[in-house]
């Protein structure tokens, strides 16, 4: 009887101690979620961002999913400091959200990427974790909150998208077709052009823009690296110039802000294009009289790096290519797609591939970790080069080790190889290895096969033309 009473006493004080951790935890995190709520008072408090924020704030998504949050008191504690610092390497890795919450404070659009994965852990009731759930009991998500966050998802497309070729409904879902139009200056645009083809921006006048982004084959060379001056190979595969315009940093690592900014770089790439310096490419675009014609129409005469780069970045944002017909299916043609591919675009969905590869362009929105659910680095053949690194060479952050900028898949049956790395060869390789090293499932051949299948419908138009015809011809004759 005895022993009895103290089994029951030690229960009650083991209940007694997780209750009372439970009041202290659930009132630390009131107290961080009203400051920062408090940082958002400028929001108006009926809007859905505001709402939106609260939501995330009250449920403590920031714990995990930030690197600069405000922690609570315990997370100092010795075994509690450590389990939280691994929640929130895994937390990163999977969706860093500070541009989220910069997005809303700024009133400024919020990620296509953001939106798609909150709905999907909405929709599955992932987040927040169970287990942080047993301490937090304010952390699960009402019905009614799940509601708010699925409106506010829905509206913030559907004004994002008021202008796209679709019906209301559509506006409200995570892949659009290409419709924006962008403001060029025509006549910048025509040097733009003929800059890009242009050899002498190289040192030794044998390479150009083209060499390794050719608008004939979909706007890429097809290597695993590409082929610079002297005959040099590149560490990283040459992404598709097609689309370039929707992505939000250039390069693969993000280290150029805008068009302008990636054009100035390969020329003065030591392995790419070699020229020592802009004095050096003006000197031998000075003496074309043609060049000059056009630098004195597009710009008064004025032949700068500044110009020079402003004129190609100008010609590439005309390289968009609308009019797929996944494309023609998201406008309503319903007999645009065949049923296999239409079970390819219910499996990219059901894998949530649509979450990274979200908006018009199907990706170039964020950087995401290479190999979320097993190491594709461990796997490799190839040893890891600096290149490997990806978005970490630019920002130093420990959590962006491995993280390249999501590709756009538009016309992606033209750009192989794939990935960074160019190890995927073929397109069913790049499905197969994308479902295994970011999903975390083997799909089976006629998955692989359904999703290619989809993969395939968007291949758009450029300048009226299908990309296929000119890219299958040239690649045809090259096999010759």
């Amino acid at each position: 009887m005895n022993n009895k009473k103290i089994v029951l006493g030690l229960v009650g004080l083991g209940v007694a101690a997780y209750l009372g951790s439970v009041y202290i935890v659930n009132k630390d995190d009131r107290d961080l979620a009203a400051r920062q709520i408090a940082q958002y008072s400028h929001l108006d408090p009926q809007s859905l961002n505001f709402q939106a924020m609260k939501i995330m704030a009250d449920k403590g998504c920031g714990y995990c999913h930030t690197s600069d949050s405000e922690m609570p008191f315990y997370s100092e504690w010795p075994i509690a400091k450590n389990l939280m610092k691994a929640d929130v390497k895994v937390g990163l890795r999977h969706f860093d959200i500070n541009k989220l919450y910069r997005n809303l404070q700024n009133q400024e659009p919020v990620s296509e990427v953001a939106l798609a994965r909150i709905e999907k852990v909405l929709y599955d009731d992932s987040m927040p974790p169970k287990l942080y759930q047993s301490m937090h009991w304010a952390a699960g998500i009402s019905k009614d909150e799940k509601h708010t966050l699925l409106k506010w998802i829905r509206e913030s497309r559907a004004e994002r998208h008021q202008d796209s070729p679709v019906t209301a409904e559509r506006k409200q879902r995570a892949l659009q077709p290409i419709y924006t139009t962008f403001e060029v200056d025509a006549g910048k645009a025509e040097l733009g052009k003929v800059l890009y083809h242009d050899t002498r921006l190289s040192g030794d006048d044998t390479v150009s823009c083209a060499s390794c982004h050719s608008l004939d084959t979909g706007g890429v060379d097809n290597l695993v690296g590409s082929v610079g001056i002297d005959g040099q190979v590149g560490g990283i595969n040459a992404p598709t110039v097609f689309n370039s315009v929707y992505n939000k940093l250039q390069f693969w690592d993000g280290r150029a802000h805008d068009l302008q900014a990636q054009a100035g770089g390969p020329p003065f790439n030591p392995i790419e294009m070699g020229s020592h310096d802009w004095a050096q490419v003006i000197e031998k675009l000075s003496d074309d009289d043609e060049m000059v014609a056009m630098f004195e129409y597009a710009y008064q005469g004025e032949m700068t790096g500044d110009t020079i780069t402003h004129a190609i970045a100008e010609f590439e944002k005309t390289l968009t290519t609308p009019n797929s017909r996944f494309d023609q299916y998201l406008m309503g043609d319903k007999q645009a797609l065949s049923e296999t591919e239409q079970h390819g675009l219910d499996l990219f969905k059901q894998y949530s591939c649509h979450t990274c590869h979200a908006g018009e362009a199907m990706g170039g929105e964020t950087f995401e970790t290479m190999g979320i659910k097993a190491d594709y680095f461990a796997d490799r053949s190839a040893p890891i080069i600096a290149e490997d690194m990806g978005r970490f060479n630019v920002t130093g952050q420990a959590s962006d080790k491995h993280k390249f900028k999501v590709p756009t898949l538009r016309n992606i049956e033209l750009t192989a190889p794939y990935f960074h790395d160019g190890q995927a060869e073929t397109l069913e390789q790049a499905i197969y290895d994308m479902g295994k090293y970011q999903v975390g499932v083997e799909m089976s051949d006629n998955e692989v096969k359904a999703i290619k299948s989809f993969l395939k419908t968007l291949t758009g138009e450029y300048k009226g033309e299908t990309l296929s015809t000119k890219a299958d011809s040239v690649q045809q004759a090259n096999n010759v």
